[in-house]
C-alpha cells in the first residue's frame, strides 16, 4: 500500500461531489478513474499509485475491463486516498483514527512473547477485580477458558466476529494477569498455548472485517505465543490462516508458501490426519488461487488421502474439529471453483451447502456465494441469482465484511448481464441490503 508523501489523492471537493459518490457505491471504476484524471491524474499516475499497468488503467476507463478483485480494490483506494466506507471496505489504514478510543490500540494488548506480559497495558477494573478475587490458578480454569474460546468460536460464525472482539481482547487481558501469576511448568505452559488462540481469535475478527494488517499483527503474535508453548501444530494452525489471508490479498505465492510451511511446522510434531488433510486443503487454494491446475489436485489428493485416515482414537486437537466430512467436501468444490471447474464444483458446493448446520450463517452465506458463482459461470444466469439472494438472506444476520465483499464481487460480475431482469432484481436487492 503506497505509504510515501508524495501520494496524489482526491481533493475533499471531488470526494465528495455527487457523481463520484456515486461512482465508489457502484464501484465504477471506470468513472473513478476519469475523475481521477480531472484532477490532474494521468494513466501512468495511476497505475503507479494503484500498483497497476497503465494499460489496464486504459482498459478500465474505456470499459474493455472492470476491477472485481477485494485486493486490487483496496489497492485503488488506498492509492489514490478513497476512504474505505465510500467503496464498501472497512476503514484504511493511512485513515486518521476515530477521535475517541475505547482502549489503548486493541492489538497491541497481546504480547510478543511471555515474558512480555508485565508491560501489558491493562484497564484499571481489571487490575482492581484481579487484586479483590485473588489469582485463581487451576486445571479447572484453564478447562473453562477452552470452553469460553469455543463458544466465541460459535457465535462468530452465528454472528461475525466484530462486536465479539472486545470481550476476545478482554479475556485476553485477563489470561496474561493468570501467566503473571502462574510459576514455571505445564500449567503456564497451558495458559501460553491459551493466550495464543485468543491472539488468533483476535486476528481472525480482523480478517473477517478485511482491516488485513491489524489481522497479520494478530497473527504475527499469536505464532511468537504458539512457539514459548512449543505449540507446533498450533502454530500450523496459525500459518494456514495467514495463508488465507495472502490468497485475500492477492499473494498467492505468499499463501503457497505459508501452507507449505504450516505443514512442515506440524508433519514431525504430532499433526493428526485431520490437522494435515486441513493443511493440505490451504494449500490447494493457494495453488488454485494461482490457477495451478496440477498442484492444486496433488493437494486436493493429500487432503482426502489424510482425512480418510482419521480414526477415533486420534487426538485431536478442539480448534480444528471443524474440518469435518461436509467441510471437506464445499472445500474441494471450492478449489475447483477456483480453476474453473464449475461442472465438477456444483455439485459438490451443492451437496454441503444442503447438510450445513443452520447455525453457521457465515459459512452458509459463504457457501451460497460460491455456488452462485459456478451456477453463474455455467451461464445459468437466474439460478444464479437466486442462490446469491440466498446468500444476500443469510449475510443480513452475519457481520462480516468478507461475505459482503464476496456478494459486492458476484454482483461485479453480473455486470454484463444488467439488462436482464435476474440480474436487475438482485442488484436491487444487494443495495437495499448491503448499504
Amino acid at each position: 500500500m503506497p505509504q510515501r508523501s508524495d501520494v496524489i489523492g482526491f481533493p475533499a471537493r471531488l470526494l465528495a461531489a455527487p457523481e463520484m459518490v456515486a461512482a465508489c457505491r457502484e464501484r465504477d471504476f471506470a468513472a473513478i478513474f476519469k475523475i481521477a484524471r480531472r484532477a490532474g491524474m494521468h494513466n501512468v499516475v495511476i497505475a503507479r499509485q494503484c500498483m497497476l499497468t497503465a494499460s489496464r488503467v486504459g482498459e478500465v476507463i474505456s470499459g474493455k475491463r472492470g476491477i472485481t478483485n477485494i485486493a486490487v480494490i483496496e489497492r485503488v483506494a488506498d492509492g489514490l486516498r478513497i476512504p474505505g466506507h465510500m467503496l464498501g471496505l472497512a476503514r484504511r489504514d493511512w485513515e486518521p483514527a476515530p477521535s475517541v478510543r475505547a482502549s489503548v490500540g486493541e492489538v497491541d494488548l497481546v504480547p510478543q512473547v511471555p515474558s512480555a506480559v508485565c508491560a501489558l497495558p491493562g484497564a484499571d477494573l481489571d487490575s482492581i477485580l484481579a487484586v479483590a478475587a485473588g489469582p485463581k490458578l487451576s486445571p479447572a480454569t484453564v478447562r473453562a477458558l477452552h470452553s469460553s474460546i469455543e463458544d466465541y468460536w460459535r457465535r462468530d460464525d452465528e454472528h461475525g466476529g466484530e462486536a465479539l472482539r472486545p470481550a476476545v481482547v478482554g479475556q485476553l487481558r485477563y489470561v496474561v494477569n493468570l501467566i503473571k501469576e502462574a510459576g514455571e511448568g505445564e500449567y503456564r505452559r497451558s495458559l501460553v498455548s491459551v493466550a495464543a488462540e485468543l491472539a488468533r481469535l483476535t486476528g481472525w475478527t480482523y480478517f473477517d472485517a478485511r482491516q488485513y494488517s491489524q489481522a497479520r499483527t494478530c497473527f504475527m503474535q499469536a505464532l511468537q505465543l504458539a512457539k514459548s508453548a512449543d505449540d507446533r501444530p498450533f502454530m500450523a494452525n496459525v500459518l494456514a490462516c495467514m495463508s488465507l489471508q495472502s490468497t485475500y490479498e492477492d499473494k498467492p505465492a505468499d499463501a503457497v508458501a505459508l501452507a507449505t510451511a504450516a505443514q512442515d511446522c506440524t508433519r514431525l510434531h504430532g499433526g493428526t490426519p485431520r490437522v494435515m488433510a486441513m493443511l493440505s486443503m490451504r494449500e490447494a487454494f493457494a495453488h488454485a488461487s494461482m490457477g495451478d491446475r496440477s498442484a492444486t489436485h496433488t493437494a486436493l489428493a493429500d487432503a482426502h488421502r489424510e482425512f480418510d485416515r482419521i480414526s477415533d482414537h486420534d487426538d485431536d486437537p478442539g480448534w480444528v474439529t471443524y474440518f469435518d466430512q461436509a467441510k471437506l467436501v464445499v472445500d474441494t468444490g471450492i478449489a475447483r471453483g477456483r480453476l474453473g471447474e464449475a461442472a465438477q464444483a456444483e455439485p459438490l458446493v451443492a451437496d454441503a451447502l444442503q447438510r450445513a448446520h443452520p447455525g453457521n450463517l457465515r459459512g452458509r452465506a459463504f457457501h451460497s456465494f460460491w455456488l452462485a458463482s459456478i451456477q453463474l459461470e455455467q451461464g445459468n444466469l437466474d439460478q444464479a441469482c437466486h442462490t446469491a439472494a440466498g446468500a444476500l438472506e443469510i449475510a443480513a444476520a452475519v457481520d462480516s465484511e468478507r461475505v459482503a465483499g464476496h456478494l459486492r464481487e458476484f454482483q461485479q460480475r453480473l455486470v454484463p448481464y444488467r439488462g436482464q431482469p435476474a440480474a436487475a432484481e438482485f442488484e436491487t436487492r444487494l443495495r437495499a441490503s448491503l448499504r
